[in-house]
């Protein structure tokens, strides 16, 4: 998961949206969402490590990843990131217990953001700094950095939430996935430095990529919509190495 945003107690017919772009090389094979077979979780898959980016269960649950964008910290023997956001999603450990297995296993795993809780109570663990912060009522952003972190594209994801909620009282999902269908490019002097060449910091700027060159950009778009009645809405839509629309799926909790 490259970007992510979340409306906590800004719409009163969603309390919660979560709006979010899954970036990955073309190749990487993956499933559209779906119940898992023996599993609370509903979520895609990533068929090559066997977890997933996002995913949510019926009881209110939800779980997202980002990575942290470090690549002289990058350790190719790492566990795969994708097996926290799972490993939450069937626990029933206590947020206590599950903020300590995170601070004790950080270093097994390559640098990540983890998004977890439900509804009434979403935090962010940052593996980088240590660091739970908790979501706050507000639009917030999180990408390949700290939670609300400016760069580029969060401002720019932020600013059209904050535009389109705050003009409709009706929340259409097609809306949100146009949001983060924005291709536009940061200027240079905008970029973060992280490390990785001037061309490829430009290319991964936009809310959704599109690098043919690389061949990797953003693979879906998932909204999440979490009504006042407890109710969960899922929206996934897939893109080809084209960048054009293959599927649109749908599941509701």
């Amino acid at each position: 998961m490259c970007v992510l945003f979340i409306a906590k107690n800004v719409s009163k017919q969603y309390p919660l949206i979560i709006i979010a772009n899954r970036d990955e090389f073309y190749q990487r094979p993956t499933t559209a969402i779906k119940h898992w077979a023996k599993s609370p979780i509903i979520a895609g898959q990533d068929l090559e490590a066997g977890g997933t980016w996002l995913g949510i269960t019926a009881n209110g649950k939800v779980a997202a990843l980002t990575n942290i964008r470090d690549p002289q910290r990058v350790n190719p023997d790492a566990i795969s990131r994708g097996n926290l956001v799972s490993h939450f999603l069937t626990s029933s450990d206590s947020t206590n217990a599950i903020k300590a297995q995170l601070l004790s296993s950080a270093d097994s795993y390559n640098g990540y953001n983890l998004l977890f809780g439900d509804k009434e109570q979403l935090q962010v663990f940052n593996s980088a700094s240590r660091q739970f912060s908790t979501v706050g009522p507000g639009i917030h952003g999180l990408s390949n950095a700290q939670f609300n972190a400016p760069w580029p594209k969060v401002v720019l994801g932020k600013k059209l939430l904050t535009d389109y909620l705050t003009g409709n009282e009706s929340i259409e999902g097609s809306a949100l996935v146009a949001i983060l269908q924005n291709s536009q490019q940061a200027d240079d002097d905008s970029l973060p430095a992280t490390g990785i060449p001037l061309d490829i910091e430009r290319a991964l700027s936009p809310l959704f990529i599109h690098n043919k060159a690389r061949n990797y950009g953003t693979r879906c778009t998932s909204v999440l919509l979490f009504s006042a009645s407890g109710a969960i809405d899922f929206h996934e839509t897939s893109y080809d190495s084209l960048g054009q629309i293959t599927t649109k799926a749908h599941f509701s909790a």
